[in-house]
């Protein structure tokens, strides 16, 4: 007889292991990151309150100085290709765990590099970055002196132009761990060679970095189907289907529905309570399934877009989405606005005020709040 576990327990879990109810209470940003399996960094200013909202009294400052200065932190491109705040001491399994997975191109024949050309790319990569951080056209000409004229050439479709055909590989390269991002110079992104702030550094074993990348993310995320799991990597349903086969789950029920766990990870505790506001790009939102129990009612037409979590930043309460939020910071203020779907009891406008405070601290602004509609779009 499986354990049967319902939804608030699932969340109450979920919020306590990702340092949002309490905080954690050591480790810092990196411990924060690694905590949620990844901070989503499309935006680094939500990263940055993704991670502060898991600390106590921490603020962007800290997060900026693990990145960029004892390096604790990387940017580089994580689960599904997308930008992420990963642990550096976790980024050697990140790397061996994604950079085996297989994927086809989503690109055109004519644009496509093959198997030998991959390998010349980033091993050229690899080596241009070294002792360098270079932004996209310093790469561009360094790969095209290096490797050759149809490295560079413009092929690659994207935003009504043309990018060199290296540039299909920056995922692929980041998972093979020979790059990612350094500090942005101005507006314009540079890469760097992770290797320059880890000596030493190489990817580990594929299968050894998928085990322990499976058992982060049911640490985080689970119960879970190899279903959700496929949709969180990115990869195929039958792929996940045979590696939760072949690893030493737990199954349990949730909402009488059947899901994995890691091997007699069954301990739930209390259910979720209280309020917590998200930023953009939350990794419990993004990262949490099933999705329409974590966004029930008018939560899925008001708070996803087309289906995807991310793109507004959420109110929670009692572990479910309740209501949308807006920021608008002009100098050291920052003006606060939610939008619950219902209403709140008085002890949880207080701790809506809290919440409000903490975001305060993190982005180091003086916190208004009021209530009222969000009349902004997704990303705004």
């Amino acid at each position: 007889m499986s354990v049967e576990l319902t939804w608030r327990n699932v969340c109450g879990r979920r919020l306590r292991r990702h340092g949002l109810t309490p905080p954690l209470a050591h480790g810092g940003p990196a411990a924060a990151a690694g905590a949620m399996c990844g901070a989503h960094a499309q935006v680094l200013s939500a990263a940055e309150v993704s991670i502060g909202l898991r600390l106590s009294g921490a603020t962007r400052t800290d997060v900026l100085d693990a990145l960029w200065s004892d390096h604790s932190l990387v940017k580089t491109f994580g689960p599904r290709g997308t930008v992420h705040l990963l642990p550096a001491a976790d980024l050697a399994r990140w790397c061996g765990a994604l950079g085996g997975l297989t994927a086809g191109s989503r690109f055109a024949a004519d644009v496509r590099v093959t198997a030998e050309q991959t390998e010349e790319l980033v091993t050229a990569i690899g080596v241009i970055l070294a002792d360098a951080e270079l932004t996209v056209d310093e790469l561009t000409e360094a790969l095209g002196d290096r490797v050759g004229s149809w490295a560079v050439d413009p092929v690659v479709p994207a935003f009504q132009t043309k990018w060199p055909r290296w540039r299909q590989m920056t995922e692929i390269a980041a998972h093979r761990g020979v790059l990612c991002f350094g500090p942005n110079r101005g507006r314009k992104v540079t890469y760097t060679n992770p290797a320059r702030w880890l000596p030493g550094f190489t990817p580990a074993p594929h299968a050894d970095a998928m085990d322990w990348l499976l058992g982060r993310y049911l640490h985080a995320y689970g119960p879970a189907t190899p279903q959700q799991f496929a949709r969180w990597l990115a990869t195929t349903p039958g792929w996940a289907r045979r590696l939760f086969e072949n690893s030493e789950l737990t199954e349990v029920s949730l909402e009488g529905a059947r899901a994995w766990v890691a091997d007699g990870d069954t301990e739930f505790g209390d259910p979720a309570q209280g309020v917590v506001l998200l930023p953009h790009f939350d990794a419990f939102a993004v990262g949490s399934q099933p999705r329409e129990l974590l966004f029930p009612g008018r939560a899925w037409d008001r708070a996803l877009a087309r289906g995807q979590a991310g793109n507004y930043p959420v109110l929670l309460v009692d572990g479910v989405v309740a209501g949308v939020w807006h920021q608008k910071k002009t100098g050291r203020t920052v003006a606060i606005t939610v939008e619950p779907f219902g209403e709140l009891t008085a002890r949880q406008h207080k701790q809506l005020d809290e919440q409000a405070q903490r975001i305060g601290t993190v982005i180091e602004a003086r916190p208004t709040l009021a209530i009222g509609t969000i009349t902004v779009g997704a990303h705004a």
